[in-house]
């Protein structure tokens, strides 16, 4: 099935209810469903044919939404960018996936200009503004005047979407997802619903994974979309009031600046009924303020990868209940700490040394289903790498306990080996976040010539702390084996981060250890 059908059957059973919000503009699903038609017909007038990609470069909007759709109903590939990429990141992923049309913002417009010289194919340029600036631009209002033509026919093992990886650990990836990958585990486990009356606000970008998930899930369970153009905390929380949001999702940074944010405790936040969030770490500070601040609220950890596909294993409403005995108490907050248990459907293995490790043992997450992704664009050596037999190679380290809840380790990558013990970084974090006067923290290997490696910290302090290097060497020391506290804590004010909340350690290597 191509994934735009499932917009169709919506709009078939309930034509007239609101299907997004933008604004002050509301479109029904039936309204939808032909302005999507509309766009799949103008862009194969300008000679968009299945397979050929095309590129968005937005923030998130109304427009956005259904041209995403109309890309899919036209037989084309979706590839959002990154609105905050800088001009050459932008030009290298116009140039990998040979994009045959960008669709541009008002604000990236001059950016495009600015790189077109670069591009090293012909690529037609559309902008979401009305004014034609010179004849090389189509205005995307032309697009919609086209009549509908005969859309091509698509299989749900065709090309749907290409997502770029972030690049944290190098070159952006192209990540090649089916329509089997989108919408499989939709279909098996929703349908649309006619008394479902929820309001979901979109604030993650539609060129992340959650984005992308949060729309399709929206649209085919029948839900009013309320789309934020970028996140920010003040206008999340006036959204939620307006509109009477009943679900939203969040990177943990996103979480933390909502409940730092004054307005917080102004803001009407009654209609709000279920959080879920992902993407990065969530600090058990932050998890455990929301859950106290937001009584009324459930709560759901939400992990995979955009190579994954879809969520991989969740942590539930019930594991975010803070009740019990002292003993229950205790292993529901250790609990927080882990990603959940795998999603009915999803196989993962805990891999190390061509073995499969038993429950408490350490090693890469391994993941099977029909929903990971075909392959990277253009990268085939890396595909072979990450993809073995079927399992995804996650690259994320971690463990599995006797009742099937998975704890991340940190990155493969980012291990340290310090005379010849392998250490996870994610595990010094964790304890140095355990400090009440740590806000954030990061842990890198610094080469050595004696250890190897040793282990490197960079903290940010609480507002107003005075702990120093000593008092958090000592902290480290009682709860870890001596040879895994740090040698060296820096402390900084700010922490490099991708546009997700995610800690760039790359970044943080080229500035301290270059």
């Amino acid at each position: 099935m191509n994934f735009s059908e499932t917009l169709s059957i919506v709009a078939e059973i309930m034509p007239d209810r609101v299907a997004t919000v933008f604004d002050n503009d509301c479109t029904s699903f039936a309204q939808l469903d032909h302005q999507v038609d509309l766009i799949a017909s103008g862009l194969i007038a300008i000679g968009v044919k299945p397979r050929d990609r095309v590129a968005i470069l937005d923030v998130n909007s109304d427009r956005q939404v259904k041209l995403i759709y109309g890309i899919a109903r036209a037989g084309g590939i979706s590839v959002p960018i990154n609105y905050r990429a800088k001009p050459s990141e932008i030009e290298f992923l116009l140039n990998d996936c040979e994009a045959s049309v960008v669709v541009v913002g008002e604000d990236y417009r001059k950016t495009i200009l600015s790189i077109e010289a670069n591009i090293n194919h012909h690529i037609k340029l559309v902008s979401f503004e009305n004014n034609v600036f010179t004849e090389k631009w189509i205005p995307f209002n032309d697009i919609l005047k086209q009549t509908d033509c005969l859309h091509p026919k698509i299989d749900s093992t065709d090309h749907a979407i290409i997502l770029y990886t972030s690049g944290t650990t190098g070159r952006a990836k192209g990540v090649l997802l089916t329509h089997q990958s989108l919408v499989g585990k939709l279909l098996d486990n929703a349908f649309p619903d006619i008394e479902n009356s929820e309001v979901v606000l979109l604030s993650m970008p539609l060129y992340h994974i959650a984005g992308i998930h949060i729309l399709l899930a929206s649209i085919y369970e029948g839900r009013k979309l309320v789309i934020q153009r970028q996140f920010h905390p003040v206008e999340w929380l006036e959204i939620i009031g307006k509109h009477k949001i009943s679900r939203s999702t969040l990177v943990p940074t996103m979480l933390k600046m909502i409940l730092e944010e004054d307005f917080f405790k102004e803001a009407n936040l009654s209609s709000l009924q279920m959080i879920t969030y992902g993407a990065a770490v969530m600090p058990l500070k932050v998890i455990t303020t929301a859950i106290n601040k937001l009584p009324q609220v459930s709560f759901i950890n939400a992990f995979g990868q955009t190579e994954s596909g879809s969520t991989i294993a969740a942590l539930t409403p019930e594991d975010h209940k803070l009740t019990g005995s002292s003993a229950d108490l205790e292993k529901k907050l250790h609990r927080l700490g882990s990603i959940g248990r795998a999603l009915e459907g999803i196989e993962v293995r805990i891999y190390s040394n061509e073995s499969i490790m038993p429950s408490g043992q350490i090693g890469e997450i391994l993941v099977r289903s029909e929903q990971i992704m075909d392959r990277y664009w253009n990268d085939n050596t890396s595909s072979s790498l990450i993809i073995k037999d079927g399992w995804l190679h996650t690259g994320d380290m971690g463990y599995v306990d006797e009742d099937g809840y998975i704890f991340l380790h940190g990155r493969l990558k980012d291990f340290i080996k310090r005379g010849g013990e392998r250490i996870s970084p994610n595990e010094i974090e964790s304890v140095l976040l355990q400090h009440a006067c740590v806000d954030e923290a990061a842990v890198i290997g610094k080469p050595d010539n004696h250890w190897g490696e040793t282990i490197l910290a960079f903290v940010i302090k609480s507002s107003n702390s005075e702990v120093t290097e000593k008092d958090l060497i000592i902290h480290c020391k009682k709860l870890l084996a001596s040879f895994k506290k740090p040698e060296q804590i820096i402390f900084v004010e700010t922490m490099p981060k991708n546009s997700l909340g995610k800690i760039l350690k790359t970044d943080l290597k080229k500035l301290y250890l270059n």
